[in-house]
């Protein structure tokens, strides 16, 4: 017996988007020998600067346990550094080290380039539209 779909896919065509547009990344993520879960963390902390490890966890999508073999692997290739809270000391903070701050410098300028093409083939007010769909998406799902 075979399932029958009155809907498309979402799942499946929000992954297969995410891949096409992580195709233009990756290989600049590459050239610099960080993971897609490296820039995810990198971003996080270069737009949000020193944050608690749980909520980098939440924002990178990333989860604990995989975390912290990120996180080892990039305090060991001078990435980021991480501390105790100083406001409460079971709590661990990351921060990029200047080495990380000017990795996304760097690779935020080809990812720019690549939302500025997306806008311009899509048209602004299209990408605008998609952003606020994905965002009431997201919202909506909410528990």
């Amino acid at each position: 017996m075979v399932a029958t779909f009155t809907h498309r896919n979402l799942p499946r065509l929000l992954l297969q988007a995410r891949e096409s547009v992580m195709a233009h990344t990756r290989p600049s993520l590459r050239v610099h020998g960080l993971s897609d879960q490296q820039w995810r963390v990198l971003r996080v902390l270069g737009e949000c600067g020193t944050v608690e490890t749980g909520r980098v966890a939440r924002e990178a999508f990333i989860l604990g346990p995989s975390l912290t073999g990120v996180l080892s692997r990039m305090e060991r290739d001078g990435l980021i550094q991480r501390e105790r809270d100083p406001a409460d000391q079971r709590r661990t903070v990351i921060s990029a080290t200047p080495k990380g701050l000017r990795l996304v410098e760097k690779l935020s300028l080809a990812i720019e380039s690549h939302y500025a093409w997306m806008d311009k083939s899509l048209g602004t007010e299209k990408l605008t539209q998609l952003y606020a769909l994905l965002d009431e998406l997201i919202e909506l799902e909410q528990p």
